[in-house]
């Protein structure tokens, strides 16, 4: 019987290894298939995760409100919009004074400093503007409660008479011709002339009275022709656009403007807001420390305060004096409260409607707001009720629309501190604001 013959034959070798590589291929095609959805699962939910962000960050988040005020939201692109018209307004500032100023930064930054460190303080503006915007939706709904709309007319005659742009349909009114000036009559003891005479060397036999408001009207604005204002319009939308701020930013906050002004009419209105307030005028001994102080109020019980005011007052100046004085004498005539408390400080402005006339007060002590302290010595001379003038007056109404915005936000407004992280900081402050000012340079004798 003949044996089998085991040993592999040349065919069946290749058989074995071609089935080995068709293996391997099948294996090495199902690494690349399976890699292959791997990384297409992969590709996709990247995909997914950027359109999930750009959604979130181009739809849902700026449409996310930064406060809401008795119910309605300031989403967060409006708040940007705004705090981005709002640096370019500043920037705008800055180059227009930098022009004027021909070219010195260093008068820039010291006039308009306030306003390069606002820029350089993004959350502080952030949070400014997220206040403003509350205020204004007060407003808006105050104003749509009564009834009241202010329209794109409106906004467009307000940027025109800014201007000074008149269509033929809206003319200025002609001012009244100029009345004599009217010399407010200060009510002074007169000081006998013996007495002046004997202290300084002058014929004067009264202080000298601050000079008050005159009846001289404004100057009648010099209208425009439209040319001149549709230029000039377009310059200041196109320095807006460069800065990346659009008209209708603009436009929005001129509206806000108009509501507020109008609110303020309404309130006045309502509120029968009187143009009559109380007034005082007074006489004013300052000094720059509480001795001199002291001082001043000892001689003033020696002799009277009349004279003592008098003998400051007619002090002649002498600049070749070692020391210089450093108590003045002056006399503010008729000024309500909120013109004292704006010049000389609350509490004289108390004191000015709480003394009894021609009654030397004690010293009073004014912080100055830059660390130094004045003190006072005042006399009231007179209490009067008069008719406000026309700033007064807008300031009286400021201060009542305010004081009705304030009650109106309390328990209404609700602020979400998503703004946070997302203050915009563009348009960017040219570096040139930021350079050190030019060295004066030092003149030496001989050069």
């Amino acid at each position: 019987m003949a044996k089998n013959n085991t040993k592999p034959t040349e065919t069946d070798e290749q058989q074995r290894q071609s089935r080995k590589e068709i293996l391997i291929a099948r294996k090495q095609e199902r690494q690349l298939r399976n890699i292959r959805i791997g990384v297409i699962v992969t590709l996709i939910l990247i995909i997914v995760v950027v359109a999930i962000a750009l959604v979130n960050e181009l739809i849902l988040t700026p449409n996310r409100s930064v406060a809401t005020v008795a119910g309605s939201d300031i989403s967060l692109r409006e708040w940007q919009d705004r705090v981005e018209f709002e640096r370019a307004q500043r920037i705008i500032f800055l180059e227009n004074q930098l022009e004027a100023f021909g070219g010195d930064v260093g008068i820039v930054q010291q006039f308009g400093g306030q306003v390069i460190n606002e820029l350089f303080d993004p959350e502080g503006m952030g949070q400014n503007m997220v206040n403003v915007m509350a205020e204004e939706k007060i407003i808006c709904q105050a104003l749509a409660d009564r009834g009241v709309e202010i329209t794109d007319a409106d906004v467009q005659a307000f940027i025109e008479t800014s201007y000074n742009y008149f269509p033929p349909d809206r003319q200025p009114t002609p001012l009244p011709e100029p009345t004599e000036t009217i010399v407010p009559t200060p009510s002074l003891t007169p000081i006998p002339t013996a007495v002046i005479t004997e202290v300084v060397p002058t014929a004067t036999l009264f202080p000298t009275p601050t000079a008050g408001p005159t009846a001289t009207p404004l100057p009648t604005a010099t209208p425009v022709p439209e040319e001149f204002f549709l230029e000039e319009y377009a310059s200041t939308t196109a320095q807006f656009n460069d800065l990346g701020v659009d008209e209708v930013t603009y436009r929005g906050v001129v509206r806000a403007q108009l509501c507020r002004d109008k609110l303020a009419e309404i309130l006045a209105e309502e509120q029968s807001l009187s143009r009559i307030a109380p007034h005082a005028s007074l006489f004013l001994v300052s000094a720059e420390t509480r001795e001199e102080a002291e001082e001043t109020l000892a001689a003033i019980e020696a002799e009277d305060y009349i004279t003592v005011w008098n003998t400051i007052r007619s002090r002649p100046d002498d600049p070749e004096a070692e020391e210089q004085p450093t108590t003045f004498a002056f006399e503010l005539l008729w000024r309500t409260t909120e013109s004292l408390q704006s010049t000389v400080g609350d509490d004289i402005a108390v004191a000015a409607f709480d003394l009894d006339l021609n009654t030397p007060s004690e010293i009073i002590e004014v912080n100055n707001g830059d660390g130094t302290t004045s003190y006072y010595v005042i006399m009231v001379s007179g209490r009067e009720d008069r008719e406000m003038t026309e700033e007064e007056y807008q300031a009286r109404r400021n201060e009542i629309t305010q004081l009705y915005v304030d009650e109106q936000l309390v328990g209404n407004l609700q602020i979400n501190d998503i703004w946070r992280g997302r203050v915009p900081v563009i348009p960017v402050l040219d570096a040139k604001f930021l350079a050190a000012p030019t060295a004066t340079p030092e003149v030496t004798p001989g050069s």
